[in-house]
């Protein structure tokens, strides 16, 4: 397995598959998932002649189960670590959920020539709890509850997320996969407790205005509709309003975890925007 080693002693996992001369895509993964999440892309993009990445996020996977740095500032640290270490050059970043957070912070942080293109996918920014500043919000009680809920018992907590509201399994009609959730369930597990009760404040109450004012490079804006995690009218639209050069893509009907449930979708307009 490959790791790189950050400057705090912070072991990242990551898998690095395709030539090195190819055009890099790098995937961030969310809450609290790990690189594995992303299978279904990274093989799509491969045999379509891409080189892809996929870390863990400290604290998340097989990554060192950090303690400390499970904040925005660190993670998007990691990644700028991570893409020095791997010495990538104009790379496209695709983040899903708390992923798209971490590469909006990367991104507006980027040193010249590392990145060529983003891609927001039901992620996070702007920012999701319920302020004056942003009345649509989630109430900080969600995610007060998230915390009792972990605390109290992970594995069942864990067990829920999937079978219910992140891949719109709780639907009328929905066809589930038990697969799907015992996937998600097994990369939760691997991670740390304590840095994904400390990760909920992060990708709920980070404030990612400024980060999306400063990308001037092109960003594809992803989200479903149906969106029960990150509620679509207090993300997408926003963010899209707040980036220089971003295209908004709607999905009628499709749920958080829809890279997922629907990759022939996703991926088919992933590549057009990579291609373009």
């Amino acid at each position: 397995m490959s790791f790189i080693k950050t400057t705090d002693g912070t072991e990242i996992f990551y898998k690095d598959w395709g030539s090195k001369d190819a055009q890099t895509i790098v995937f961030h993964h969310g809450w609290p998932l790990s690189a594995d999440d992303w299978d279904n892309q990274m093989l799509f993009f491969l045999h379509k002649g891409y080189r892809v990445i996929a870390h863990d996020r400290r604290g998340h996977g097989r990554s060192t189960q950090t303690a400390h740095g499970n904040e925005m500032d660190t993670y998007a640290a990691d990644v700028a670590e991570l893409t020095a270490a791997l010495d990538l050059k104009n790379a496209i970043h695709v983040g899903h959920s708390t992923g798209g957070g971490e590469v909006a912070h990367y991104v507006a942080r980027a040193k010249s020539g590392r990145v060529a293109k983003a891609v927001l996918i039901s992620a996070v920014p702007p920012i999701m709890v319920k302020s004056e500043k942003n009345p649509g919000g989630l109430p900080v009680e969600v995610f007060d509850g998230f915390r009792a809920a972990l605390a109290a018992n992970r594995a069942q907590f864990y067990y829920d997320v999937p079978a219910g509201p992140f891949y719109g399994f709780n639907r009328p009609g929905a066809k589930v996969s038990r697969g799907i959730v015992d996937n998600w369930w097994r990369q939760g597990m691997m991670g740390g407790a304590k840095a994904h009760y400390d990760c909920i404040k992060a990708f709920s109450e980070t404030d990612f205005t400024e980060d999306l004012k400063k990308i001037e490079l092109p960003v594809l804006v992803m989200h479903g509709d149906d969106d029960q995690i990150v509620p679509y009218a207090d993300a997408a639209p926003l963010s899209a309003k707040l980036l220089k050069n971003a295209k908004l893509k709607t999905y009628e009907g499709l749920p958080h975890g829809m890279c997922t449930t629907h990759p022939d979708v996703i991926n088919k307009d992933l590549l057009a925007f990579i291609e373009a």
